[in-house]
């Protein structure tokens, strides 16, 4: 037998937990998650200085250094959840939805405010933000509960699983997000559509959703101030930020107007944060910020393809949820700062600046790579 023939024996041969996670893992969506995170790093060069000059820390550098470690911590948390089988990742997202929605409720509780939000833990020199857990676990939950209907159907398992959707809806909007809780919305009738309840559900959502929209702009005013930001624009309400959001998108046309040459990361305070994207539009012009959708945009159909073939009701189901949850937060960023969704506070993911942002949307395709390991890359295994 020649050196070649017995060297692949040997892999074949090979059945480690290492090799399996190797071989069934989609790394086609690594690569493009990981291509994100550079561009974050990217543009951390471009906004971070401005923004630690704005705040006024000494270090220059703060942001790039803060951000190249979230980064690593994000990335790091995603590879290391992917190693899950489909159990563990089912028991490790309820898990840690339960735990982040009673430290939901703590934060409530001590009234401890974060740009007039009670969505934070602050210690000292950072900060945890537990609802950014709480949406995948809230997906794999809700997925779970709803696969439930094939091996028990008279169960309630519809109206349980929105039950515990209401209830982190409700925790949201106490903090106030409205931003987190429009996302976890979407994303949860993204996942009743996929598990095949019928339509009636879906139509009912949309009424109670455009219901509750209503209520919550004639009674929160910031909503109000927010949604008139957009659509109904006067004399006294401030859009500056959107406004010059708009503007360095206009100003980098095609190809930008070369790297560090931008305006807008010195006039928005948010400019690392939630408005990235038009300081990545300024710089780089139209081609980059395309390009950009279009990763965002494979992702996500590579993903949902491959969600799409697991048999499994449970995977199929919540790998989906976890890539509409992913791909809506980076829509409805790319919408603010084109100036057709109102202000919401949601970050670009894994561009933006943010730890908490990074961990949860490491966790959040943590689980997703976890549950459709072997169907990407067509390698069924254990886990197809």
């Amino acid at each position: 037998m020649t050196h070649t023939a017995s060297a692949s024996l040997l892999r074949r041969s090979d059945t480690s937990w290492f090799t399996e996670w190797r071989r069934t893992l989609d790394w086609g969506l690594v690569a493009g998650i990981a291509l994100l995170a550079a561009i974050g790093l990217l543009m951390s060069l471009a906004a971070g200085p401005s923004a630690a000059a704005t705040i006024g820390y000494e270090n220059t550098y703060h942001f790039i250094y803060r951000q190249a470690v979230h980064a690593s911590i994000g990335l790091g948390l995603m590879l290391a959840v992917s190693t899950l089988n489909r159990k563990w990742a089912r028991r490790t997202g309820v898990l840690l939805f339960l735990g982040s929605l009673i430290l939901m409720g703590l934060i409530l509780a001590i009234e401890q405010k974060v740009n007039g939000a009670q969505s934070w833990f602050r210690f000292s020199a950072f900060s945890v933000q537990p609802s950014e857990v709480a949406k995948p676990g809230l997906i794999v939950l809700c997925a779970w509960l709803l696969a439930q209907r094939e091996r028990y159907p008279a169960g309630p398992w519809a109206v349980v699983s929105f039950i515990f959707f209401a209830v982190t809806l409700g925790l949201f909007l106490l903090q106030p997000d409205v931003g987190g809780a429009a996302l976890i919305s979407a994303a949860f009738v993204a996942t009743f559509y996929v598990s095949g309840l019928p339509k009636r559900w879906i139509i009912g959502f949309a009424a109670g959703g455009a219901a509750l929209a209503a209520v919550l702009y004639a009674t929160v005013p910031n909503v109000k101030r927010r949604v008139d930001m957009v659509f109904n624009p006067s004399s006294e309400i401030d859009t500056f930020q959107i406004d010059m959001a708009r503007d360095a998108i206009g100003r980098g046309w095609l190809f930008g107007t070369g790297p560090g040459e931008g305006q807008v990361k010195s006039l928005i305070p948010e400019a690392h944060t939630d408005f990235i994207f038009a300081v990545i539009a300024e710089e780089f012009g139209l081609v980059a910020i395309v390009a950009v959708m279009a990763i965002y945009g494979l992702i996500a159909i590579r993903g949902f393809r491959a969600a799409a073939r697991i048999e499994d009701g449970f995977a199929g189901t919540a790998a989906a949820g976890l890539f509409a949850l992913f791909v809506l937060q980076a829509a409805i960023n790319i919408g603010v700062n084109l100036g057709i969704v109102p202000p919401t506070g949601l970050t670009l993911p894994f561009i933006s600046y943010g730890g908490s942002s990074m961990a949860g949307m490491g966790l959040t395709l943590g689980l997703a790579l976890a549950l459709v390991r072997g169907e990407g890359t067509r390698s069924h295994g254990p886990y197809g």
